[in-house]
Formats: structure tokens, C-alpha cells, sequence
């Protein structure tokens, strides 16, 4: 029996590990123009071996000599890089107009290595750039109240325009209660239910977009692909990145088409798009064959397997099997080195505009 090997992703810790400054406003995107998993499974005819061992290291490799591959590799170290010195540039103003630095406040509760070290990768990423840090590091066992009240005094803190919880909380705590006491102006993550909201309506602009899928488009756009008329498949729909991932495309007017758990023939609708985002968390669930030839590929996935040549004992691969896509696609990001950066860039760039928003400067 094959197994269960899709979920409808989300990850919230995967997406804040991997978090712009975007040279063209949200407005634009009609704009105008870290880890919680809940799986909900969906059966293919592929063992998890197969899907383990698709892309090897090995083949990984052959395919970054073969002349006969056709995809462009688009590089989010290098558009992150872009975008986080744009930041440095406009922070840098700010404070020299006006005297105000932005700030980003972070709150972590208990002590998951992996959750210590995406909050130490956004200070790191704060302190490049010229924003402020601030950080809150409660007990496991805090309760709701000592989390919300540590949110409410960021809220009413002036130097704070940014407000980030790190994902997962300890289970006894209700994640909806926490992230609703977000000050919408300050909801830097992008997940606050009216944020979500006006994302969703026609003619209206949400005050943030999640990092992550912004950091999607944002691949798309400044790689010159074309979204308007064009035919996008987002697989996955989670509230942190497939279902906002499938809303941003739609205001940039492509025809969308989700892809989850209760899909049939997922293969034969993802293989219709010109554009897939593929937010599954599932290690290599998108085979060559599911790739429309010329399509543009944004993995958003992160998952280890194992890998008995690294040094980890595993490796970390995306959702679509990559030396397989890279022969159908025209463009493809890598696992790592994709959609990765882009998040942390993502949410460097929201904090500015906060900033930039709260005081009126342009």
C-alpha cells in the first residue's frame, strides 16, 4: 500500500526559517500590477524510498553539467542579497531624515534548537541591515496571559514596528489567541485574519503579506516572469503559505488552481500550470512528469532525508525532484539556496515598511 506522503503544509517554523524589500510596493502585486506539521495525506503510487532517493547528491550534481538541461536556476541567495542591502539603503535614510531606526521584536517560548536558531538568524539578519532587535525568551511552561502580555507591551511600545512569534508554541497554548493580540499595524508575519482578509478581496491591500509566499512572487517579478493570463498551480494550502501563495497569484490575474490532500489526479492539474509553487512538505512528491514543459518551478519546501555520504547523516531536498523538473522546467529554485533566503529578506522588508508607515515617512 502506498503511503501517505502529501500534507497540506505548514510548517511555521520552516517558513520563518526561510523569511524583502520589493522595489515595487504591494499595491503592484493586484496588488495593482517555523515547525507544526499537520499532515493531511495524500496517496500517490510512489513508495517513500522512491521519493527519498529521487534526487541524490549524485544526480544533483549531473544535472549541473548536463548541456541538455534547459531550466534557469533561479537564485534566491543572490535576490535576498539584493534585497537586504535595498533595506540597509532606506533604513539608513530613515534614520538620517528623521531620526528613527525600525524595530522587530521577536518572542520565543521554550527551547527548541530550531526554533533558537531561526531567532538567531533574524537577529543576525536585523543587525546587517541597521534594525533594531528586541527579544523576549519565556519558559516552556509559560502560560498564554505571560505571552500576551509581553505582545500587548510591544504593542504599545513606540521603538517596535514589527511583532514576530515564533512558531510552533508548546502545545497547551492556543496559537490563534496569541497571534490575534498582534497589533495589525505591527503584524510584520502577515498572518492576522484581517491582514488574510483584505488580501482576499478585490480592490483591497493588506497592511502585510506573509513572507514567505511574498518571497515567491518576488522571485517571480524580479526574474521577469510573466503572471498575468498565465495558468499557476500552488500545491498545498496552508495558512502560511499555499493559500495566501494562491491569493497573491490571483491578483496578479493568473488563473489558479490549488492542489491538496483530496486532490485526484494531482499529477495531470499541476501538469496544466505554467507556474507551480510547490509548499507540500514532502520530500521530492513533484516528479519530472508533473511539470509542464517551459514551466517556471518555485519550491518552497524543505525536508531532510536521509544521507549516509553527509556529515549530517541527512541532506535537505524540496518538495519537486529537482534533477528531474530541471529537464521539463525553464526555471527552477534550488533546495536550499531558493525560496530560503527569501523569507528573512521578506520580513526585513515588512518591519521597514511598518516603520516607514507608522511615521509617514516616504
Amino acid at each position: 500500500m502506498a503511503p501517505s506522503v502529501m500534507s497540506d503544509f505548514s510548517s511555521s517554523a520552516t517558513a520563518r526559517l526561510l523569511p524583502f524589500r520589493c522595489t515595487v510596493p504591494i499595491r503592484a502585486f493586484q496588488f495593482q500590477p517555523s515547525v507544526s506539521i499537520q499532515l493531511t495525506p495524500l496517496r500517490l503510487n510512489a513508495s517513500r524510498s522512491t521519493l527519498s532517493r529521487c534526487c541524490s547528491s549524485s544526480a544533483v550534481a549531473a544535472v549541473a553539467t548536463n548541456t541538455d538541461t534547459l531550466a534557469k536556476v533561479i537564485d534566491g541567495k543572490l535576490v535576498s542579497k539584493q534585497i537586504k542591502d535595498e533595506v540597509a539603503g532606506e533604513v539608513a535614510g530613515m534614520k538620517e531624515a528623521i531620526g528613527v531606526v525600525p524595530g522587530l521584536a521577536v518572542i520565543l517560548v521554550g527551547s527548541r534548537k530550531d526554533s533558537q536558531t531561526y531567532v538567531r538568524n533574524k537577529k543576525k539578519a536585523c543587525e546587517a541591515v541597521g534594525i533594531k532587535s528586541y527579544e523576549v525568551n519565556l519558559p516552556e511552561d509559560s502560560t498564554e496571559e505571560e505571552v500576551i502580555k509581553h505582545i500587548l507591551e510591544f504593542n504599545n511600545d513606540p521603538s517596535v514596528h514589527g511583532i514576530l512569534v515564533q512558531l510552533p508554541l508548546p502545545r497547551h497554548m492556543n496559537e490563534e489567541n496569541i497571534l490575534n493580540a498582534v497589533n495589525i499595524e505591527k503584524d510584520v508575519d502577515g498572518f492576522h485574519p484581517l491582514n488574510i482578509g483584505r488580501l482576499a478581496m478585490q480592490g483591497r491591500d493588506p497592511l502585510f503579506v506573509p513572507c514567505t509566499p511574498k518571497g515567491c512572487m518576488e522571485l517571480l517579478y524580479r526574474h521577469g516572469v510573466e503572471i498575468k493570463g498565465k495558468r499557476a498551480v500552488v500545491i498545498g494550502r496552508s495558512n502560511i503559505v499555499g493559500m495566501p501563495a494562491a491569493l497573491l497569484l490571483q491578483k496578479a490575474n493568473a488563473t489558479v488552481s490549488i492542489v491538496h490532500s483530496h486532490t485526484k489526479n494531482p499529477e495531470e492539474v499541476t501538469r496544466q500550470a505554467d507556474i507551480v509553487i510547490s509548499a507540500a512538505g514532502v520530500a521530492n512528491l513533484v516528479r519530472g512528469s508533473w511539470i509542464k514543459p517551459g514551466a517556471v518551478v518555485i519550491d518552497v519546501g524543505i525536508n531532510p532525508v536521509d544521507d549516509a555520504e553527509s556529515p549530517r547523516g541527512y541532506r535537505l531536498v524540496g518538495d519537486v525532484c529537482y534533477e528531474e523538473a530541471c529537464t521539463e522546467a525553464s526555471a527552477i529554485t534550488p533546495v536550499p539556496g531558493g525560496v530560503g533566503p527569501m523569507t528573512i529578506a521578506m520580513l526585513l522588508s515588512n518591519t521597514l515598511e511598518s516603520a516607514k508607515r507608522i511615521h509617514n515617512f516616504k
